[in-house]
């Protein structure tokens, strides 16, 4: 698979990753066994860059990927994130950004992962209670120690970006980013390209819609967050569904797949971007993989643009979208 820089630091990842997350929480029940086997083809495909999070399972997924990795770790880019605090039993905490949870939490997912530094150590959601300058403090210490190669952050607002990025420079930005989530565009993917930092596009596949298989609530697992997401209630799921079908003529076309199409789609927007779409099962990663060899043509990519324009999505991304696009409070 093609290589990408993130950034100009010197991060080089496959152009596409594989999100690990759906593997151990939000999506339904899990399988260890499969979703091992799955990171194992992911690396035969030439995917070589993993993305989790402390959050996730909580803490299982990252042992999982490390379980899974640990025998080809010079083969892989490992990316986990902090900062959306839970306890063991999965009860929420806080969003944390202090500089000594900064230093707990990075040594508690090194040794869950079981990897002597982390790649790429991202923020995973913005502090309100904490300045910017000190949380990225604490992590160019860690870079400075050793413990993590590359720093990212995610959900950011761009005066955040700015500021985060004057305290140690970025190699990534990790956003939701598709057809039907084009917030980035606004301000997000020129702050990247100005400042020279990568951007990670996290379910490209909206979350799953893009693929043309979900049809309404009652197709998704009963332990399925998204049955709790206004994007796939009612009427708003009925209005997004209506613009799939450009995705599917398309697909038809090209004798691909509609997430096919609306990968590829993320993957045209720029050299810049490495889409990490998740999956816990086999087929889907590599029906994912085979997604970067699809070219669209301008006409493609129009239609495509005219289907899905910027805000015509309805419904929130989260529940509380109060947690995203955050700027962190000044200094004093």
């Amino acid at each position: 698979m093609e290589q990408r820089a993130l950034g100009t630091q010197g991060l080089v990842v496959s152009a596409q990753g594989l999100g690990c997350m759906g593997m151990s929480e939000f999506y339904g029940d899990g399988n260890d066994a499969e979703s091992i086997a799955t990171m194992h083809r992911a690396l035969e495909l030439g995917i070589t860059f993993f993305d989790t999070a402390d959050m996730y399972g909580p803490f299982t997924n990252e042992r999982l990927v490390g379980q899974a990795l640990g025998e080809r770790r010079d083969e892989v880019v490992i990316a986990t994130k902090f900062g959306n605090e839970r306890s063991e039993d999965g009860s929420w905490v806080r969003i944390n950004g202090t500089p000594e949870y900064v230093h707990a939490a990075c040594d508690a997912s090194l040794a869950r992962l079981g990897i002597d530094v982390i790649d790429l150590y991202y923020q995973h959601r913005v502090d309100p209670t904490v300045p910017i300058e000190e949380t990225f403090g604490a992590m160019k210490e860690l870079v400075e120690a050793g413990k993590v190669r590359y720093l990212g952050i995610s959900e950011a607002a761009v005066g955040t970006v700015r500021r985060a990025h004057a305290v140690h420079p970025l190699s990534a930005l990790q956003y939701e980013y598709s057809l039907w989530s084009r917030d980035p565009e606004d301000g997000i993917i020129p702050l990247g390209r100005e400042l020279g930092i990568g951007v990670v596009p996290y379910s490209p596949l909206g979350r799953g819609a893009l693929t043309g298989t979900i049809k309404s609530a009652d197709d998704l697992e009963a332990g399925d967050f998204r049955r709790n997401n206004a994007r796939f209630q009612g009427e708003n799921l009925d209005q997004n569904l209506e613009r799939i079908a450009t995705i599917e003529a398309i697909a038809a076309e090209k004798d691909a797949s509609p997430a096919q199409i609306a990968l590829a789609w993320v993957m045209a927007q720029g050299a810049d971007m490495v889409p990490i779409p998740g999956t816990k099962r086999m087929r889907y990663l590599e029906q994912n993989a085979a997604a970067a060899e699809i070219e669209l043509s301008d006409e493609e990519l129009v239609r495509l643009n005219v289907a899905f324009p910027h805000g015509a999505t309805a419904g929130d991304r989260y529940p509380d979208m109060t947690r995203v696009d955050v700027d962190a409070p000044l200094a004093g």
